[in-house]
């Protein structure tokens, strides 16, 4: 069974790149907590508050986010032989249920706020606000296409903690204008914006979680890269045809266990010659791929038996 060698430097300037990108949010994050949390003390606002509490909660799964990213980078050793790749999604979970947390104190607290009688924020808070959805959601687009860019679902729910906060701050927005302006009667506007922005927080952690629980339990990717990974692999000169194709995302990489159909008539030689330049081939057009084993089958052997 000839295999090719790891392509182990795309996990690892993958981990770099999401790892940088991470950084950035938590100095940001930690400037926009301490501004908000004093603007919303000072202003009378607890939506505002809620949303520092928000931002304080990104610091947390941004931390996090780093500690798996970085993980998942770490080459593969002899315990760990297909690498640390699991790390990555495993932060995107405990992300995932950090947002829920952080969806559900602000829940509790916003509906204390609603039922205890108090004043309405001060308008000066709605600039906060404003300087806030906007950071977040540049951050937001930073880091959501650095997730696309190296398939880090640890990335993209970092990502979404900050869209998260863009839609609170946004909400609590909103409630603050009414409360501010409507006079009074209205004072607990921004409350119920933190409340509503509590809910949406809490949609977007369980939408989040999904995809990072499937790698875990090593769901198969998408069919279309076992097809284009078929597709590939037909274009290698000698090969006839492909049989199995199995795929397993693990952090960065992927490893792909792959059948090949030659002519039965071939040497030994030639079949793994075949099977070298396969991997290859699929290495050059898809760099995620980590590994590729390929098993060389005779083609008219293709249909008596599976190994599916």
């Amino acid at each position: 069974m000839p295999q090719s060698d790891p392509n182990s430097r795309y996990s690892a300037v993958a981990s770099q790149r999401g790892v940088r990108v991470a950084v950035v949010g938590i100095g940001l994050n930690a400037s926009l907590a301490i501004i908000k949390g004093i603007a919303g003390v000072v202003g009378n606002s607890y939506a505002l508050i809620a949303d520092a509490i928000e931002s304080t909660s990104d610091i947390l799964s941004s931390l996090i986010v780093v500690f798996g990213v970085k993980m998942a980078g770490k080459p593969a050793d002899e315990s760990h032989p297909y690498g640390h790749g699991k790390f990555e999604p495993l932060a995107a979970v405990i992300v995932s249920l950090v947002l829920l947390g952080a969806a559900i104190l602000i829940a509790i607290e916003s509906t204390h706020e609603i039922l205890t009688p108090h004043h309405a924020p001060a308008p000066f808070t709605l600039l906060v606000l404003l300087f806030a959805i906007i950071t977040k959601e540049i951050l937001f687009r930073r880091i959501i296409a650095a997730g696309d860019e190296i398939s880090s679902s640890a990335l993209k729910a970092d990502a979404w903690h900050h869209r998260a906060d863009a839609i609170t701050s946004a909400a609590a927005c909103v409630g603050i204008s009414i409360a501010a302006f409507g006079g009074p009667g209205y004072e607990s506007a921004d409350d119920f914006a933190a409340l509503i922005a509590a809910v949406i927080i809490a949609i977007n952690a369980t939408l989040l979680i999904r995809p990072a629980l499937l790698e875990l339990i090593d769901t198969a990717p998408h069919p279309k890269l076992a097809s284009r990974i078929r597709e590939i692999a037909c274009e290698v000169s000698g090969v006839l045809g492909t049989h199995k194709c199995h795929v397993r995302k693990v952090g960065f990489d992927h490893f792909v266990d792959l059948d090949v159909l030659c002519n039965p008539d071939s040497s030994i030689r030639d079949g793994h010659e075949v099977a070298h330049n396969v991997g290859e081939a699929i290495h050059a057009a898809l760099p995620q791929i980590t590994k590729v084993l390929v098993h060389v089958e005779p083609a008219d052997d293709y249909g008596r038996r599976s190994r599916d």
